[in-house]
């Protein structure tokens, strides 16, 4: 494959009308903002948009729940490591280690460049069970039959699946061990409109860290997730004022950084999703799955 070749086939994006009575092209450029006006202008006058089985041209106006449809063209999505490492692999389950970087499902621009893609090349059919953001490295599990998926995902609702998670975090705090259950939801963003953050009219959340290192100007975390809310361990630690090194999002005190923010799904910050424990849905037995942490997240690491 070239440079430049496409990384996929294209895509349908499916999008249906909660209220009608708009235009299709005022319905693209208000509902999808990440393109003007002009753009989608130009999509529709290639073809690609699509409303009740037949090509739109744009000034067609909407009923409640139709179905606009954007057939983009194949596109080439930016690079993203591809290899991952199978962990447990029998009928039912299949547990791999994400490498940082790699979105786990598509968006943002990625389709085939997401583990679930890559996943399924090797086992048809996986779903994973939860997902890591694109920075985090580690355990991501994915679940091979209907009744795997819905017992654990029974067993995830209802608390019953440990997480750990290793993070480097800036500062050095005088506490060995932390309950943190700082609330998170969505607070202002001046580049997505909201983000998740700390926030205290968000929902419960708890997080439990632990120092296992301490490196000067910088510690070594393992934190146990009790909630699985957006960007937890990155806002928890910044909440406790000891935002992940390299984070290019939260600030102390778990909000989004002033003046211009990253983006969530931006690179640069350490956190890896060391070990994920909970019963086999078939066996019922209990098993532990461990993704060895990269050089830097690991205990004795000389700076």
């Amino acid at each position: 494959m070239t440079d430049d070749a496409p990384s996929n086939d294209g895509f349908a994006f499916r999008s249906q009308v909660r209220v009608g009575g708009v235009g299709v092209l005022a319905f693209l450029s208000e509902s999808f903002r990440h393109s003007g006006a002009a753009v989608w202008a130009s999509r529709l006058a290639a073809g690609e948009v699509e409303v009740r089985g037949v090509q739109a041209r744009g000034d067609e106006v909407l009923r409640s729940g139709d179905v606009v449809v954007w057939h983009r063209p194949p596109w080439r999505e930016e690079h993203a490591p591809l290899e991952y490492a199978v962990l447990l692999e029998d009928a039912s389950l299949v547990a791999v280690s994400k490498p940082p970087g790699l979105p786990t499902l598509p968006g943002a621009g990625f389709l085939t460049h997401t583990l679930l893609t890559q996943v399924r090349l090797r086992f048809p059919g996986a779903s994973p069970l939860h997902r890591l953001g694109r920075g985090t490295s580690g355990v991501v599990l994915f679940a091979r039959t209907g009744e795997a998926g819905s017992a654990l995902s029974r067993a995830w609702r209802e608390h019953e699946v440990q997480k750990v998670y290793r993070a480097l975090g800036t500062g050095v705090p005088t506490w060995d061990t932390l309950d943190i259950r700082t609330p998170i939801g969505p607070v202002p963003h001046p580049r997505l409109g909201s983000v998740f953050a700390a926030s205290p009219d968000g929902k419960a959340a708890r997080s439990v860290a632990t120092v296992r290192e301490r490196r000067g100007g910088a510690t070594l975390f393992d934190v146990d997730i009790h909630t699985g809310r957006p960007h937890q361990i990155r806002i928890h630690l910044a909440s406790a004022g000891h935002p992940l090194l390299g984070d290019p999002l939260y600030g102390p005190g778990g909000a989004p950084l002033p003046d211009l923010p990253g983006l969530p799904g931006d690179l640069g910050y350490w956190l890896h999703a060391w070990t994920l424990q909970f019963r086999h849905p078939l066996t019922g037995q209990e098993v532990r799955v461990e993704a060895p942490p990269p050089p830097r997240l690991s205990q004795s690491h000389p700076d």
